[in-house]
């Protein structure tokens, strides 16, 4: 179902990864949801306070039992900006946001959460800073990103070395140590090179992994502007993948840990924990989705990976095997499992992952 209040257009242009490409909008604001009928008002609340007129807001509902279609409906009809709903079966957020960006109108893509809220004068300053940025020097950024503060305006994370740094994802965590939530767009045709692998199983994939792909070619301008409110009250987890056994995530992180250790392995020196730290978790999650600990070594590209993943993997067994005594399964079949493969009657999940998943971009 999708329901739109200007007649629905397709975006069927092949990417040229041209920044050129004709735009309906400046943005897409773009939103997932499930089941979240009960805090998306304070979505279209900020949207419709805004300042800066030229938007889109694109929702895809990911298989929403609750009143969202009629809530979006009775807002379509009285919103003096564009909103388009897009239903599909649940099949999880990365699904969703592959399916926003297809869809989008808006030449720049910032997605906002279903529970958060912004500011009235957000999109008239990110388009500012955008526009900040010399047309020579704009083709090689994808991205401004700001800061966000809680509902209590208490900055989320930490604070940036300065008030306007030009750097990317990766480098701003492992150089400046610049961590916790933030909040930006990129460029719609850049997103669009960059897609979530979808390799036919529902779990959740963090976000991480396409944002560092795009870091290692394009640069971000980071403002240490609070533009984003970020509500930290505890909801219900029924439903979000983030709260599900680490076995059905394993999946879907993996993915990023690996895209780490076969990338980013030059940024060590600068972040040894954090490698650590991915290098154990590489294991913990191989071992979770049916691979041997040999197995999931050998299938890291780069010697120095697979020397540090071995180094790390004693915390990885061990966190693996914690998992499967809390999860109450035989310790006896998880240990055994460490050094031989294990079929259950199909392929292990991360034979899939690692083959099948078009890794070649991230």
């Amino acid at each position: 179902m999708i329901l739109d209040k200007k007649p629905f257009r397709a975006l069927l242009t092949e990417n040229t990864g041209k920044m050129d490409m004709p735009r309906r909008y400046r943005f897409t604001v773009f939103t997932s949801t499930f089941n979240r009928a009960h805090t998306l008002p304070r979505v279209y609340a900020s949207l419709s306070r805004q300042t800066f007129k030229d938007f889109e807001w694109l929702i895809v509902d990911d298989g929403s039992t609750d009143q969202t279609a009629s809530l979006i409906q009775q807002w379509q009809a009285a919103a003096k900006f564009p909103i388009r709903y897009v239903y599909q079966a649940n099949q999880g957020k990365h699904i969703a946001f592959n399916r926003g960006v297809e869809l989008a109108e808006g030449e720049l893509f910032l997605t906002l959460d279903s529970d958060d809220a912004c500011f009235a004068h957000a999109l008239e300053r990110f388009d500012h800073h955008w526009r900040s940025i010399p047309e020579e020097r704009k083709a090689a950024f994808s991205a401004v990103t700001a800061s966000c503060m809680d509902e209590n305006g208490r900055l989320i994370g930490s604070r940036l070395p300065k008030e306007i740094i030009d750097s990317d994802s990766i480098e701003i965590r492992h150089r400046y140590r610049v961590t916790g939530e933030k909040w930006g767009f990129h460029r719609t045709d850049i997103l669009r090179q960059f897609p979530f692998p979808e390799v036919g199983m529902r779990c959740w994939v963090t976000e991480g992994l396409i944002w560092r792909a795009i870091a290692r070619k394009y640069k971000t301008r980071y403002v240490a502007e609070a533009l984003r409110v970020y509500f930290t009250v505890t909801e219900p987890s029924f439903g979000r993948l983030t709260s599900q056994p680490v076995e059905t995530q394993a999946p879907g992180r993996i993915l990023y840990n690996r895209s780490v250790l076969d990338n980013d392995l030059g940024w060590f020196w600068c972040a040894p924990i954090d490698f650590a730290r991915v290098s154990w978790s590489y294991i913990r999650n191989a071992l979770h989705t049916g691979l041997s600990l040999p197995s999931a070594v050998m299938a890291l590209k780069l010697p120095a990976a697979r020397v540090l993943t071995v180094l790390a993997a004693p915390v990885g067994v061990g966190r693996y095997l914690v998992d499967c005594l809390r999860g109450k399964r035989s310790l006896r079949n998880c240990a055994i499992g460490v050094f031989s493969r294990r079929e259950n009657g199909r392929r292990p999940i991360l034979s899939v992952t690692l083959k099948e998943a078009p890794l070649s971009s991230i």
